[in-house]
């Protein structure tokens, strides 16, 4: 007998999810033979079994994982109701990625005018809350912004020889009349 499972999936990604860990393991035997028949192949880095299980005492198991998907690292915690819950966050990696893309932005285009540095940097803050902001994920998306702050107050500092902005003077700056985009939760799954 079979046990329930389920698949999500995404363009070319997806996750097979079992309940029984031999069919986990039979279907992970006969996937790449099957993909092989239609000239494709699984990515060795990307595909693995992964025990995901909803932990079964006050502390996590050991032999629970987390897993990354989508640009997404899912892991069980509890929440605040005190109930296990699936959560998300942003990988790491991807979290890098976008800050140091920021970064080389706010270097190479230091010479436009503030205003226009402004509208860009809040359209691709939103762009990236659009994409990244799911319940649980409110601290990365904090944690972006105040990056980016930083990276352009650092590269308007250079922009002149008269010295660095003042921490003091880029808040009141940012608050009257350049404010960042603040993130808030949008999709609700």
């Amino acid at each position: 007998m079979y046990g329930r499972c389920f698949i999500v999936r995404y363009a070319d990604d997806f996750i097979i999810g079992f309940e029984s860990e031999r069919d986990a393991h039979r279907v992970m035997a006969v996937l790449p033979k099957r993909f092989a028949r239609f000239g494709l192949s699984v990515h060795p880095d990307k595909t693995k079994l992964v025990r995901f299980g909803r932990p079964q005492s006050d502390a996590l198991s050991k032999h629970n994982e987390t897993f990354d998907f989508l640009g997404f690292t899912h892991f069980w915690s509890k929440s605040r109701r005190g109930y296990w819950v699936i959560k998300r966050k942003t990988m790491g990696k991807r979290i890098r990625r976008f800050v140091k893309a920021m970064w080389q932005w706010c270097r190479i285009n230091r010479h436009l005018p503030v205003d226009e540095q402004h509208r860009e940097l809040c359209v691709k803050l939103r762009g990236y809350y659009q994409y990244y902001a799911v319940r649980y994920n409110s601290r990365a998306l904090n944690d972006v912004r105040y990056h980016i702050k930083c990276a352009w107050h650092y590269w308007l500092s250079r922009r002149c020889d008269k010295g660095k902005v003042r921490w003091d003077k880029f808040d009141i700056f940012l608050a009257r009349k350049f404010p960042l985009p603040l993130p808030r939760i949008i999709h609700k799954i």
